[in-house]
Order: structure tokens, then sequence, then C-alpha cells
């Protein structure tokens, strides 16, 4: 892993809680100048440690208030089938995250839509023409504690923390 020092962490976790801070916002809430934060950036972009900025949208505005964890079991474990699956799931617009688990399932998809009724048309359309799947579950929001993409600093700070002793 790249050395992160303590400018970097903060850099980043200001990013985190917002992306659209300019370059002297950012540098004055790490006390350097605009030029340095900049490059600084750069090098956290090209490093990958910053993949894209992205904007966080109201999903009630949008009409996508139903949100549904749709749990995925493949036919026959297969590295053809989770292709498969994997492939499709990255043109489905309705389908906001996806992950290989373990366990029951080897799927779980995180699902936005406008109703019950648009679910179940995209579980039948969608989802029912993948022959790959064996058997689905799902489970329904009924409210949102907590949404954040944010990765917490502990790790990083720990071992920063032990890489300079």
């Amino acid at each position: 892993m790249t050395y992160l020092d303590q400018t970097d962490i903060l850099l980043l976790q200001a990013l985190q809680e917002d992306a659209s801070l300019t370059t002297k916002e950012l540098a004055a809430k790490v006390n350097l100048s605009p030029s340095p934060v900049f490059e600084r950036i750069k090098r956290l972009k090209e490093q990958g440690f910053i993949r894209k900025y992205i904007a966080v949208l109201d999903a009630e505005k949008l009409n996508c208030t139903f949100v549904a964890f749709c749990y995925i079991k493949m036919k026959q474990h297969s590295f053809e089938n989770a292709q498969l699956i994997m492939k499709a799931v990255q043109h489905m617009e309705e389908v906001s995250e996806c992950y290989n688990i373990t366990g029951d399932y080897d799927f779980l998809l995180k699902v936005y839509v406008e109703s019950m009724k648009a679910y179940q048309e995209f579980v039948l359309r969608i989802l029912g023409e993948l022959d790959c799947i064996g058997g689905l579950n799902s489970s329904f929001v009924m409210g949102e504690v907590k949404n954040t993409r944010q990765i917490p600093f502990k790790a990083v700070l720990r071992q920063s923390s032990a890489d300079k002793l």
C-alpha cells in the first residue's frame, strides 16, 4: 500500500464528506496553499485512492422510494453462471449495488424502483430472463437509518501510526 501521510488522510476525509469543495477550500482545511493540495489530489487520483466523484441524489424526489435487497442463488455454482449474472447486473438500471457474497445466497442486489408493482416487474421481466438464477429472496426497506459510502479511516490511521515507529 502506498504511504498516506496525515495531510493525505485529511484531504480524503474532506473530499469524502463534500467532493464539491474547491482546491482553495481544501487547502484551508489542511493548512496548505492550493498548489500543493492540487498536486496531492492529482497524485491520490493517479494512485487510485480517489476513483470518482459523485453526487448523492434524493431518491424520494426522484420517485425511487421503494428499496429492495434481492438475494440471488445461482442454479449451479460455476464460473460461467457467476459471469452471466455479473455481466447482466451491469446493465440493470434499477440495481445500484451488487455484491458477490458468501452464505445461503451468491449475490446481493440493492434495487431502487418506484413501487412494489415495479419491483415485481423487475423480478419477473429482468431477473426472470436469467436462466442461471436458481432462486431469490427479497427484503424491503421500511426506513433508512444510515446511508453513506464513506470509508472509515480508523485502520488507515492505525497503519499510518505503525509505519512511523
